[in-house]
């Protein structure tokens, strides 16, 4: 399967660390052209990605984005909307206002439904693509004081992302979600250093009480590693993947308690 995405332009928001970085890499060895996003630009960009600064949670991104693409390659074929985090503090639902919920709600589904919105007419035009939505096993698994907010977001993108498969599979397009669990990436250590903080206790001690409810549970007894996210999206962009679509792919370990 060597270069068996050549020719193929690939969008990956969120691309320049963590998950997004290691799913552009994978692409970009598969022989795609890769466009990532994020609010700032890396200093270093040794793959030579081609790079559009942009907020994922503002409105008016999507159509810049869009524009910016196809203005230069003037097709898209796949489309990886990664962008996305736990924005809100922990707590109790009673500690979450309107803008928690807001935020966590525009990064985490209305993002990719802006993006898709302006990136799909087009692969429809082609009579092909393929979108993979990045979402979390936290949609099925919530944990009330760590994740309320983000996991209600990415839940309304997991139900998105099954109806906009029914939607545009007879036009040629496959839309399918991956759902990983506990991943070594710096946003993870962002996430349990911000809820260290929000608790007034000790990074280990954040640790320790979410590795309790997730991690010290995972059959594998590992956190992934952003590569094996990356494996996963690689194939399913694939033409060895082309008669599956709608499928929520849950990448944990094992921890996930549902069938």
């Amino acid at each position: 399967m060597n270069n068996y995405l050549k020719g193929k332009v690939a969008l990956v928001t969120g691309g320049t660390k963590g998950i997004g970085k290691a799913i552009a890499d994978k692409l970009s060895r598969a022989g795609a052209q890769i466009v990532v996003t994020a609010r700032t630009e890396p200093n270093e960009n040794p793959n030579g990605y081609y790079f559009i600064a942009a907020d994922h949670a503002q409105s008016e991104s999507a159509a810049t984005i869009a524009k910016e693409i196809l203005g230069k390659y003037g097709r898209i074929d796949i489309i990886v909307n990664n962008a996305g985090a736990n924005l809100s503090k922990g707590g109790s639902f009673s500690t979450l206002t309107d803008e928690h919920w807001n935020n966590d709600l525009q990064l985490n589904l209305m993002s990719a439904v802006r993006i898709n919105k302006a990136l799909l007419p087009t692969m429809i035009e082609q009579k092909s693509g393929v979108v993979i939505n990045i979402s979390t096993y936290a949609a099925q698994q919530p944990i009330w004081d760590m994740t309320m907010t983000y996991s209600a977001a990415k839940a309304a993108l997991n139900a998105y992302s099954k109806a906009l498969a029914n939607e545009v599979g007879s036009k040629g397009v496959r839309v399918n979600t991956v759902s990983p669990g506990l991943v070594k990436t710096p946003l993870m250590q962002e996430f349990i250093e911000g809820v260290a903080k929000s608790s007034d206790i000790t990074v280990n001690e954040a640790f320790e009480s979410m590795a309790s409810k997730t991690w010290g549970e995972i059959p594998l007894g590992r956190m992934a590693e952003p590569e094996e996210i990356a494996n996963l999206v690689g194939f399913l962009v694939s033409s060895e993947a082309q008669y599956i679509t709608g499928i929520n792919y849950v990448v944990d370990g094992g921890v996930s308690s549902v069938v």
